[in-house]
């Protein structure tokens, strides 16, 4: 089955795109650059660079932009995704869904108006099996946004690593965020992996955060050989 991966660049689209590499043919990459920060449906940190990212997996990307506005964001990724239908012949959509039934729900019902399967390797997964996975398997990510108490400056930037996912825990079971940061406590950004051809590594970057809302904003980049 061909199948379009929904890619923001953080972890959880693309360990999916992963999961879903390992049982059916891939054939592009599917992102909405959305225009409004706090999109509902998007993420939207470094989102720009989901067309590098896309260069060192070495596969097509399609990229429509959205103004990022409830509901009206949805028409937006049914054109990305039909897009992707006619260019690239995909049968299914691959979401990082875990346990967002605002998300998958959503993506569901366009999956189902277009005649198109709805795959989602990551859902109601143990998220901390999954975490431990993600990291095992050799994916390298940072921590690029923080939208919730106690992420403050000091997480922007950081690894994703062993040490960081027990912080997590820890964070998880005294404030109540999820572990996966798909409640929107955080957003991530891969720059390696097992399936990067490539390793993006940052050369400058700044960060922007007050009162536990900020951004890892990714200014220089460049490609090392593998």
């Amino acid at each position: 089955m061909k199948l379009g991966v929904l890619f923001s660049g953080g972890k959880d689209s693309t360990f999916a795109c992963y999961k879903a590499m390992e049982k059916e043919e891939v054939v592009c990459l599917i992102t909405l650059i959305s225009k409004n920060p706090e999109s509902f449906m998007f993420h939207t940190p470094n989102i720009h660079l989901t067309e590098v990212q896309a260069e060192t997996i070495e596969l097509p990307l399609v990229a429509v932009e959205t103004e990022g506005k409830k509901e009206e964001e949805l028409k937006d990724l049914k054109k990305a995704i039909e897009k992707a239908k006619e260019k690239y012949g995909i049968e299914g959509v691959v979401t990082g869904a875990v346990q967002s039934v605002y998300q998958s729900s959503r993506i569901k019902k366009i999956c189902d108006e277009l005649n198109l399967n709805c795959v989602n390797p990551l859902w109601q997964v143990d998220q901390i099996e999954y975490m431990n996975e993600f990291i095992s398997s050799g994916f390298k990510a940072i921590i690029s946004g923080v939208f919730s108490q106690p992420f403050d400056e000091s997480w922007l930037g950081k690894l994703m690593d062993k040490k960081t996912l027990e912080e997590l825990l820890e964070i998880s079971k005294k404030f109540g965020v999820t572990l996966t940061g798909e409640g929107g406590e955080f957003e991530t950004f891969v720059f390696d992996g097992p399936i990067f051809k490539k390793r993006i590594e940052i050369l400058k970057a700044s960060k922007i955060c007050k009162n536990y809302n900020g951004i890892y904003k990714i200014e220089k980049f460049r490609l090392i050989d593998k």
